[in-house]
């Protein structure tokens, strides 16, 4: 294809592919333990820390992990220790996040617009070596981390309580996952935006639960609906001049509803091929 031959387009591609097989992986956790809407909460928090690294003219990325990572993590503390409720704990992550973030970029020598909505929506055609390296490092990271530690994960995110008991070191896990899903939406600021990355972690599980049954098959079928969703949205965005981030979500909402509507489809199909045979009884009657 000749959009690829431009080096910017091989290097969008890339960050997506990482994006697209990482963000599902981790968000099966994050619907198993009903926290769906946390990768907005996060991503939130993230843009104060973009706005910090603007203000001090320092890497947006880097102080917006530090700070996603700091966020998720005392998110986490109020959760477990505190009385603050999680949807509680959330709505505080939403708010604060993103009215910080505003005035850190209004109060930055770059506070252009331009610069905001790249943080929030995405650009990965501005993505430069140095970015995809550090997507390419975390990404890898947080992915081993979801595949090795799955049965641990699940067994906490399924039964909380169930997991203590059997020896499992709760906490620390609990941890790891906030500090994880503080990543993932960090690294794709580039790729979907932090407004966004939320559905990239939560559709694609969606739509691999409308075919598939039991944890393991469906984690699979999500990472690989991602990384259709993520690769097909950075070619269709580049053919029709839309944003990448929300082509690529746009792709993943289009997979889920149609395996919805298949599915319902093929229970209808089922329901009614037993029909006859649930009235021959009365028939019987009848003519008895």
């Amino acid at each position: 294809m000749d959009l690829f031959q431009y080096d910017f387009m091989v290097r969008a591609l890339a960050g997506a592919l990482i994006i697209g097989v990482t963000a599902p992986a981790l968000g099966i956790y994050l619907v198993q333990r009903r926290l769906s809407l946390i990768g907005d909460g996060i991503g939130h928090v993230a843009l104060t820390g973009v706005g910090v690294g603007l203000l001090f003219q320092q890497s947006p990325a880097i102080t917006a992990v530090i700070v996603a990572a700091v966020g998720a993590v005392g998110v986490e503390l109020i959760r477990e220790r505190g009385r603050t409720s999680g949807d509680l704990a959330l709505a505080l992550l939403f708010y604060g996040g993103i009215a910080g973030g505003v005035v850190l970029v209004g109060l930055s020598p770059n506070r252009g617009n331009a610069n905001l909505v790249q943080y929030l929506f995405g650009s990965l055609t501005t993505t430069s070596g140095g970015d995809l390296l550090v997507i390419a490092i975390l990404g890898v990271a947080v992915l081993v981390a979801m595949l090795v530690l799955r049965p641990a994960l699940f067994a906490v995110c399924n039964d909380e309580e169930y997991a203590r008991v059997s020896g499992l070191p709760v906490r620390t896990l609990n941890l790891l996952l906030a500090v994880t899903t503080a990543v993932t939406v960090t690294i794709a600021m580039r790729t979907v935006g932090l407004l966004l990355i939320s559905a990239l972690m939560v559709v694609p599980v969606a739509a691999a639960q409308q075919v598939t049954r039991g944890f393991r098959t469906t984690m699979a079928a999500a990472m690989v609906i991602g990384v259709v969703a993520a690769t097909s949205g950075v070619v269709a965005a580049a053919e029709m001049n839309t944003a990448p981030g929300a082509t690529i979500v746009i792709l993943a909402l289009a997979v889920f509803i149609a395996l919805a509507v298949g599915g319902a489809m093929r229970r209808k199909a089922r329901t009614g091929a037993r029909d006859p045979v649930a009235t021959e009884p009365t028939d019987v009657v009848l003519h008895g």
